[in-house]
């Protein structure tokens, strides 16, 4: 079975992941709840500069880089993470819902490969790793400036929330580097804690009252090295 078997629609539109039952984006606007937990919820339009570097756990239908490059000003860099990479024609299904992206979401579908690879969306360079992050993750040699953790929910998702996952976060994420996410799970909040973040809770969006974000130390991290040298 294909993962584009996976993906059931409700009647809305949405797309729902088969596989841990769970919708891809909020039922109630998906860009609106990108804006409100990852851009802002990282602050982004105040921070972003030539070269910052966005990171992601979770691909999914591509929302949040479509977001990120419609508001972006700059030339930054954009990095996700996805185990299961949707067929195109179910990423144009799901980003037909969203006409405001129409031109990102045209130059996504162009640009896009299940099997991941670099492409260019608008001011982003962006990079998609495929396989399991636990595996792909420790591999990879980048600091991310901000990180948007968009797994599914962690009760039907666990292994994308997991302690070690959450500490190769905070080691690939520069001084002072951010996460935003719209979970407020206790275990998630202590593993992010313990990776190195100050961790807040935040009003979430729509029928999810809390959110989280966070911002990691001024002491950097080398992923090459996999310590803190302060």
């Amino acid at each position: 079975m294909s993962d584009s078997d996976l993906i059931l629609w409700r009647e809305n539109g949405t797309p729902v992941s088969a596989r841990f039952d769970d919708p891809y984006y909020s039922v109630e606007d998906g860009w609106a709840e990108t804006r409100h937990v990852f851009l802002a919820g990282n602050d982004l339009l105040a921070r972003l500069t030539p070269g910052f570097h966005v990171a992601e756990l979770g691909f999914g239908t591509g929302l949040n880089l479509m977001a990120l490059a419609a508001e972006a000003p700059c030339p930054i860099r954009f990095t996700s993470f996805e185990a299961f990479p949707l067929a195109r024609d179910d990423m144009a299904r799901a980003a037909a819902r969203f006409p405001g992206l129409a031109p990102q979401a045209e130059a996504l579908l162009a640009a896009y490969r299940p099997e991941g690879g670099r492409f260019q969306l608008g001011p982003v360079s962006v990079e998609l790793i495929i396989g399991d992050a636990r595996a792909t993750l420790p591999r990879w040699d980048g600091l991310a400036d901000a990180w948007f953790l968009d797994g599914f929910a962690p009760a039907r998702n666990p292994e994308l929330w997991s302690k070690a996952l959450m500490a190769e976060v905070g080691r690939h994420t520069a001084p002072a580097g951010t996460f935003a996410t719209y979970t407020s799970a206790g275990a998630v909040r202590r593993a992010l804690t313990a990776a190195g973040f100050t961790v807040t809770k935040r009003p979430g969006y729509g029928r999810k009252r809390e959110m989280s974000t966070g911002r990691r130390g001024p002491g950097r991290q080398d992923p090459a090295e996999g310590h803190t040298p302060d």
